[in-house]
């Protein structure tokens, strides 16, 4: 399995988005007949961000547990990444997709997107530099000078240069090397430092004998929220009781990945990843780290897929630094969120 590369979006509405990384993705598992009652709201689409890894182990769950069939779907089609997520949710190819804050952002802003975020699996986002241990050792920002760091082509280098700016470090005393997505450069000692994803590339390296250190972005300067809901202005405003019905079986799938992780990357290993020989070892420790990423204290005060005024301030700061300029209400639209959980305060729980 090779590591994750998420792919530069081509075009211009494309370009602006590119700001994950990419690789190949992987056949549909659902289930393609429909069962049981209901069904009010009908089949729908959701495009990952990514392949059918323990990413979306809570997808999984909501689908295999009937968390989407209970809150009235038919049947929820996963479309597997990369891909151009805000472009396919803009022109209704898909109802729901999994994005991040500075990717829709870049969308909104450039391309006047009828795009917002209604809820986010990540509260903190999985970019960081890695290194080895033994080599660079890159634990702060300021052991990011003279160093060589690889960043990958177009929206990784926007967000690195953001990196330097919010803490201070002049471009011109870090070395930024082209790399592709395959951390193999770090690991052959020909630069010092990766832009990576901690629940990949960090957890690859590693698996290979390495010590590695990382220096996420989240908690050096750019906080933003990342594997968030994304759907059209449209859905929200003539569909309201779809939209909530998506995030409830959502946050039920999640809760139920959150209590059995090992069951979330077994249906990634062997049910909805199974063409893709995904490593078991690999699947358990992408769930422990990323439950990191998506449990904080605000999520345990407030629940899954909520996002508190703070953190939305925090990602406007983190948007401002990578050069774009965006009100939250223009990104931001939690308003159903909120009802939902007023409406069923037992989706704030998380399991023990």
């Amino acid at each position: 399995m090779t590591p994750r590369s998420r792919a530069t979006r081509a075009g211009a509405l494309l370009a602006a988005a590119a700001l994950t990384l990419s690789a190949c993705g992987s056949d549909d598992s659902e289930a393609d007949t429909p069962s049981g009652d209901g069904g009010e709201h009908g089949a729908i689409t959701l495009q990952l961000s990514w392949i059918k890894n323990a990413e979306f182990a809570g997808e999984f769950f909501a689908d295999s547990a009937g968390h989407y069939e209970d809150a009235g779907f038919t049947k929820v089609t996963m479309d597997p990444g990369p891909g151009a997520i805000e472009t396919l949710v803009a022109t209704g190819d898909a109802d729901f997709g999994l994005s991040n804050a500075v990717s829709a952002a870049q969308v909104i802003a450039a391309e006047d997107a009828p795009l917002k975020i209604v809820g986010t699996k990540f509260q903190k986002n999985p970019f960081t530099i890695l290194s080895l241990a033994d080599g660079g050792d890159i634990a702060t920002p300021q052991d990011l000078v003279g160093k060589k760091i690889g960043v990958q082509a177009g929206g990784n280098e926007t967000l690195f240069d953001a990196l330097l700016e919010v803490n201070g470090i002049d471009p011109e005393d870090v070395e930024k090397v082209p790399v592709e997505y395959d951390p193999a450069p770090l690991v052959d000692g020909e630069i010092d430092g990766f832009l990576a994803y901690i629940t990949n590339e960090s957890i690859t390296v590693q698996a290979q004998g390495l010590e590695v250190t990382n220096l996420p972005f989240a908690d050096n300067g750019l906080p933003f929220v990342a594997e968030s809901v994304i759907t059209t202005e449209q859905m929200i405003a003539e569909e309201p009781e779809k939209v909530k019905a998506f995030l409830e079986a959502e946050i039920r799938g999640w809760q139920d990945a959150l209590a059995d992780p090992a069951e979330g990357a077994r249906l990634a290993v062997e049910e909805y990843g199974k063409d893709l020989k995904l490593d078991m070892d690999k699947e358990l420790e992408q769930s422990r780290v990323q439950t990191e990423l998506i449990v904080t204290p605000d999520v345990e005060e407030n629940g899954l897929f909520t996002i508190s005024d703070e953190l939305i301030e925090q990602v406007l700061v983190t948007l401002d630094a990578a050069g774009i300029s965006i009100e939250a209400e223009e990104l931001f639209d939690l308003s159903l969120l909120e009802e939902l959980l007023e409406e069923q305060p037992e989706l704030t729980e998380l399991p023990s």
